[in-house]
């Protein structure tokens, strides 16, 4: 309440406690030559400069507080308004802005903004960040858990033929060390390949381990087409190597919440992971990635990408039994439309 050297507004009844006890008293106050004078059951002068004044609401009354804690109560805010007024005294922005609609829509709109913006570019980075540092143990530990996790709600016993997994395991064996040597990536983590029967249909995930499990029905659908299948599992390693899982855990919890999880115990996101991974699909920028890690995957295995190309439209074209593993992907044609374009 800053000083003024003007008298001021006709005097306004209030109400004073000494902030000693509950006693009420009745007294006036005026303004006079920049000093609060306060009449009537209690008598004090204050300096304006040293006076503190609530904000305005619109229910309560105003309160005008003292150094040594005294305080009024004033109930005619109107009055109030018009003495703090010929005072020159003008309440905090914050203050000001609460009273004013187009600002307080304003200052929404800015928050609103604001939180779009660090839920687009900043927290991604910091998801990135915080995946990238996350030691290979936590990473192999949160495997195993999940495994056992999706073993109980999702998988059973694989009941596809010896033969078959071996095949299966010879190509992803390939193309697993044509990736260290050649697709830079040293320091990956150690692949293995699982096999599983599920109930979710045709389908295939990766592990933060760096398992990559491969469903029995994903298996049988492409079991005549040994490149198509091997394109399937490169674009899980794609994920993998993306660290996509972790990227996606922490853009899907509160930093704090995840950075916590990653780095402390990790049961209590166990039971939110596996939907995770069946979910990590609808990202398009995480299948646009994996998409063209594939397709340089493929490539260094002397493999001709268009032979991934070739297995999502094939998944596409098979309507209902492929429903669990391409309904959750992005378009379908605009990816095959890509990896075609990539070709030399």
């Amino acid at each position: 309440m800053p000083a003024t050297l003007a008298p001021t507004a006709a005097p306004l009844a209030a109400v004073y406690f000494d902030g000693l006890t509950s006693r009420r008293h009745r007294v006036m106050l005026a303004v006079e030559d920049g000093v609060a004078r306060v009449t009537g059951e209690a008598e004090r002068r204050c300096p304006l400069a040293d006076l503190r004044v609530s904000e305005a609401s619109r229910h309560g009354a105003r309160i005008v507080t003292f150094p040594d804690g005294a305080f009024l109560e004033i109930d005619d805010k109107a009055a109030f308004a018009s003495l703090l007024a010929s005072t020159g005294h003008r309440g905090t922005l914050v203050a000001r802005m609460q009273q004013s609609w187009r600002a307080t829509l304003l200052a929404a709109a800015g928050m609103a903004v604001a939180l779009l913006l660090l839920w687009r570019f900043a927290l991604p980075l910091l998801a990135d960040a915080v995946a990238a540092a996350v030691p290979a143990g936590v990473e192999q530990a949160l495997g195993k858990r999940v495994l056992e996790e999706m073993d109980r709600t999702y998988f059973a016993a694989s009941t596809l033929g010896q033969a078959a997994q071996a095949r299966i395991a010879a190509q992803f064996a390939q193309l697993t060390q044509s990736m260290r040597l050649t697709a830079g990536a040293d320091g990956a983590p150690p692949y293995r390949l699982l096999f599983r029967k599920s109930r979710i249909g045709p389908n295939a995930l990766a592990l933060p381990s760096g398992q990559v499990v491969l469903t029995d029905e994903l298996a049988r659908l492409l079991q005549d087409d040994g490149d198509a299948l091997t394109g399937v599992l490169a674009h899980e390693l794609g994920h993998l190597q993306r660290r996509h899982l972790m990227r996606r855990v922490v853009h899907g919890a509160a930093t704090g919440a995840a950075a916590t999880a990653l780095f402390g115990d990790a049961s209590a996101m166990l039971a939110t992971v596996p939907a995770l991974l069946l979910d990590l699909k609808y990202s398009r920028d995480a299948e646009i990635e994996a998409d063209d890690f594939a397709a340089g995957a493929m490539a260094a295995a002397g493999l001709d990408p268009e032979r991934l190309a070739e297995a999502l439209e094939r998944l596409a074209g098979d309507g209902g039994h492929t429903a669990a593993y391409l309904s959750s992907h992005p378009d379908t044609a605009e990816r095959v439309a890509r990896l075609r374009n990539r070709r030399p």
